[in-house]
């Protein structure tokens, strides 16, 4: 039976860290178990004295929010030798700690790795040292590995922790360094982190709309820079003032010799005659607060490790857990080195294209349509007889211009005229269209809203002939929909009229786009990222006023009938309590918080959030349960509320909203071009799921959600619940054990 375990950061620091850490201080705590921190990674387990320290409830208290680990991270060159590790297994032994969970990259799961496959051997050692006959109680030391690095460069996992933080400040860096190079006409060169791994670089120049990559998989000509000259100098002479390169550090030519800012500044500089600046980002990727995306992804690891050492105490563990296509899954410890390490040694040796293969189809297809999306010009002139419409409908969600943008460059790219439809439906119901224009269209990846506007819309029988009318006046052959549910239910209502109107025979494609994330066949729809985010700063900027007195917080967030926001929320930023309406509210649930906030005052608590979503309860509102608990709590603690509103659908979408928006408009649009290559006529909805993009029928789309309720009938957040309530609590349930 597990008793005991220890944790430790190691290598390179990684925003989320924390996150991890507090999920396995609580997870292990309510276990049961004593858990104990280690100072500085390997340094401090081989150090052994004060940077071995038990770790309490408390401790996991406040760090979510923070950048880096509290608890310190060193190379250490002392672990790396056999005598170092003996050390490190004696000071594990004298303290009875049965497992290790390490937090780091490659080479810090590999330290874990080989100290779990030496124990025995220190077991000897030490109990000859001793005078011992045996320590069998110890016969074996269970490690698991979560997996941190801003490279996102592990293999066994889809995303490391970190990464997505990373991402978001290389793109928040590339916007602003945007309205910079337009104001003096430069073009930039930016250098990202990624010494083996082009992740962030590539990604940075999806969702940044770069006008060039360079990165360690990319099989260069011998000549690239040639082709780099040519594009950068037609897209300054088609009224592209300013332009962005982006360098991976590992980035190199053909025969393997490292490419180098310097290099690149000094090729566009002689041959172009420009003015370059080069920036290097350095170790701003890794700092500041983790995105919620990171708090979220390290606090469902954390947890899980604790889970499966208890869960098989009797396994020989040596196991990372990582996060793949949306689940938890453990993999051998030397299997997730080896398989990492192998894709740089295909770089070493001068063959990204197998390192390209290794990183998997999603990197591929990335790399693939940043290519395309970097053209000056489409591949086609027009070609193809009619045109597509694109239209964006319902409330507006950050990311929806990132997906026009890209849908509507990938259908010109194929020879078909694109249409914007002005203001939705009802622009389509009007006439009101406008051709979009490939460089016009570059400029939108980044911006906020809707730049071709949505409107809500009921349709009525007369409005069906309309828009076959104004379909057969701009030819349309089929139609891409940006939008929520309300979009969905129209786009069905067209597509069952087709028998009607012989205009509306035509295939359609629907992208999922609302902050609400109510949406079926997906995980995860545009726009809900950047709400979540902007949920999660909210509450981080209340927290801060923690110190002034004793407060509960009621935070009100959008969702409709959908509690993603409002659960998510309140996994990311540690709020205590999540009112959902897939759960709803009851008086004697609120009698209960009453006593829970009364309890964790007492015992020193200074602020209490609880995040509601909007339809939690119909009549249990936000000012209710404010004058409720004001009520009870008898001037032992202060209640306020804070109604985020329209704040959670606005600002520059994030990193990921843009990277879904991407994939989803690229995935759409070559939908759409086989549908009307096969004159198909039917209505497809656009998902993701685990690390894919799918496409699923509109019927059964629809047979998937609770109509009654505008929801999924199986909505997989909600398994994080209990996940959230029992790391939010006062104090662990069970005693540890000593």
């Amino acid at each position: 039976m597990l008793k005991s375990l220890a944790v430790l950061t190691s290598g390179g620091d990684s925003p989320g860290m924390n996150a991890a850490v507090r999920a396995v201080i609580r997870r292990g705590l309510d276990h049961g178990l004593r858990v104990f921190g280690v100072w500085n990674g390997y340094e401090g387990l081989v150090e052994g004295g004060t940077s071995i320290r038990s770790l309490s409830w408390e401790d996991g208290g406040g760090i979510l929010s923070k950048g880096g680990t509290f608890l310190g991270t060193a190379r250490s060159e002392r672990f790396r030798t056999r005598e170092g590790r003996y050390r490190a297994a004696v000071n594990l032994l004298e303290r009875d700690v049965q497992a290790l969970i390490v937090v780091g990259g490659d080479g810090s799961l590999m330290g874990a790795h080989t100290l779990s496959t030496e124990w025995p051997d220190h077991l000897k050692q030490y109990a000859a040292e001793k005078g011992l006959e045996t320590v069998e109680q110890r016969a074996n030391l269970k490690v698991i590995g979560l997996p941190g690095s801003i490279d996102n460069d592990l293999f066994g996992t889809d995303m490391c922790i970190g990464a997505d933080t990373a991402l978001n400040h290389i793109v928040s860096a590339m916007d602003d360094l945007t309205s910079t190079a337009a104001s003096h006409q430069r073009t930039f060169v930016v250098e990202t982190m990624g010494r083996h791994c082009g992740y962030l670089a590539l990604m940075a120049a999806l969702a940044g709309g770069a006008s060039w990559v360079l990165i360690p998989e990319d099989e260069l000509e011998l000549r690239w820079h040639q082709k780099m000259l040519d594009s950068i100098g037609k897209a300054r002479e088609v009224g592209r003032p300013h332009q962005m390169v982006i360098v991976a550090e590992g980035a190199r030519h053909a025969d393997g010799l490292p490419i180098r800012s310097e290099d690149v500044k000094r090729i566009l500089a002689d041959r172009l005659k420009i003015d370059i600046r080069i920036t290097v980002l350095g170790h701003v990727q890794r700092g500041g607060a983790p995105t919620a995306f990171d708090r979220i992804l390290a606090t469902r690891l954390g947890a899980a490790a604790v889970d499966k050492l208890v869960e098989e105490p009797d396994a020989d563990l040596r196991h990372m857990i990582g996060l793949k296509m949306n689940e938890i899954a453990a993999t051998p410890l030397d299997e997730v080195v080896e398989k990492s390490r192998s894709v740089m040694v295909e770089i070493q040796n001068c063959n990204p294209a197998r390192a390209t293969e290794m990183r998997g189809d999603s990197f591929r297809n990335s790399l693939s349509l940043v290519k395309k999306l970097t053209r000056i010009f489409p591949v086609h002139e027009r070609t193809e007889e009619g045109a597509v419409g694109i239209l964006t409908g319902g409330a507006d969600s950050p990311g929806m211009n990132t997906a026009v943008s890209v849908a509507a460059r990938c259908l010109l790219n194929r020879g078909i005229q694109v249409y914007g439809i002005q203001d939705g439906y009802q622009g389509l119901i009007k006439g009101r269209l406008q051709p979009l224009d490939w460089n016009e269209l570059v400029g939108w990846v980044n911006r906020p809203g809707s730049e071709i506007g949505t409107s809500r819309l009921v349709f009525e029988e007369d409005h069906f002939p309309r828009v076959a009318e104004t379909m057969r006046e701009y030819n349309l052959r089929g139609l891409i929909a940006v939008g929520g549910w309300g979009t969905y239910k129209k786009t069905a209502q067209l597509a069952e009229h087709a028998e009607n109107f012989e205009e509306l025979a035509v295939p359609m494609v629907l992208i999922p786009a609302t902050i609400d994330n109510n949406l079926p066949c997906t995980e995860f729809s545009i726009g809900a990222d950047t709400a979540l985010n902007n949920i999660v700063q909210s509450v981080d900027k209340i927290r801060h006023t923690a110190g002034a007195t004793r407060r509960a917080f009621i935070v009100e967030v959008m969702g409709r009938e959908c509690g993603f926001l409002a659960l998510t929320g309140a996994l990311a930023s540690g709020a205590e309590k999540a009112y959902l309406p897939e759960k709803g509210i009851s008086l004697e649930e609120l009698n209960r918080d009453v006593g829970v906030l009364k309890e964790s005052f007492s015992r020193g608590k200074r602020m209490v959030i609880m995040l509601r979503n909007e339809r939690a309860g119909r009549n249990y509102t936000t000012e209710f349960i404010r004058q409720l608990l004001e009520e009870e709590s008898q001037d032992e603690f202060e209640v306020r509320t804070a109604i985020l509103g329209h704040i959670q659908r606005g600002g520059i979408p994030t990193a990921f909203d843009r990277i879904l928006a991407s994939r989803m408009g690229d995935f759409a649009a070559s939908l759409l071009f086989e549908g009307i290559q096969s004159g198909r006529a039917d209505a497809q909805v656009v998902g993701f799921k685990g690390k894919s993009i799918v496409a699923c029928p509109i019927g059964e789309a629809l047979q998937s959600m609770d109509m009654k309720r505008g929801r999924p009938k199986r909505e997989w957040f909600l398994d994080l619940f209990d996940l959230a309530t029992a790391l939010a609590k006062h104090g662990p349930e069970t005693p540890c054990q000593t």
